[in-house]
């Protein structure tokens, strides 16, 4: 019976690398997994799932999954979604559908919440839906669990502002939750 998973872990926590892992893993025995993303995530170029460790794949976006055929899904042992915090709580439920109705597992990872530790809208439809949740942890610079992602720029800490922003270790660290609420980045 398939399954609608959500990996989840703060910035920097292997998310893209485990996914692209899992794709591999799919393809090594044979069977056919559809590597996936959102269109908004066009960091590393349109169609193309980058870890910072340097593996990549290409992949087909989010947007271009919900027009395919049940038969064309029907086609892949398992559908894998990188970023699936910008998905919408409607694709959310799309991807439980295929689940559901189609019996075609779907693997998602991504970010629980944003810089301001709220939850972003896909991430938050998959905590109430998804059938299995497991954490992808990560440290902080002070070596705790880090579950927090922390917006920065040349003038420190980044309160208020747009919940998606692109970025990656130039605007982002992932801190644990007493240095986040203190906003500091490093030890001083």
């Amino acid at each position: 019976m398939a399954k609608l998973y959500f990996y989840y872990g703060a910035m920097g926590s292997s998310k893209t690398a485990n996914a692209l892992m899992t794709h591999f893993n799919y393809e090594e025995v044979g069977q056919n997994a559809l590597l996936v993303k959102p269109a908004v995530d066009t960091r590393d170029g349109e169609r193309i799932v980058h870890s910072r460790i340097g593996l990549e794949h290409e992949c087909v976006f989010l947007e271009d999954l919900v027009e395919m055929s049940e038969e064309e899904i029907k086609k892949y042992d398992c559908i894998i979604v990188d970023e699936v915090q910008f998905a919408t709580p409607e694709q959310i439920d799309y991807l439980s559908d295929i689940v559901d109705f189609m019996d075609v597992p779907v693997v998602a990872y991504g970010l629980r919440a944003d810089f301001q530790n709220e939850l972003f809208p896909g991430s938050k439809r998959l905590i109430a839906i998804a059938d299995v949740i497991h954490e992808v942890k990560t440290v902080c610079w002070c070596g705790r669990k880090a579950t927090c992602n922390c917006r920065y720029n040349e003038n420190g800490v980044v309160r208020s502002g747009p919940q998606v922003m692109l970025g990656a270790n130039d605007s982002y660290v992932a801190l644990c939750r007493k240095h986040f609420k203190l906003g500091q980045l490093k030890d001083n």
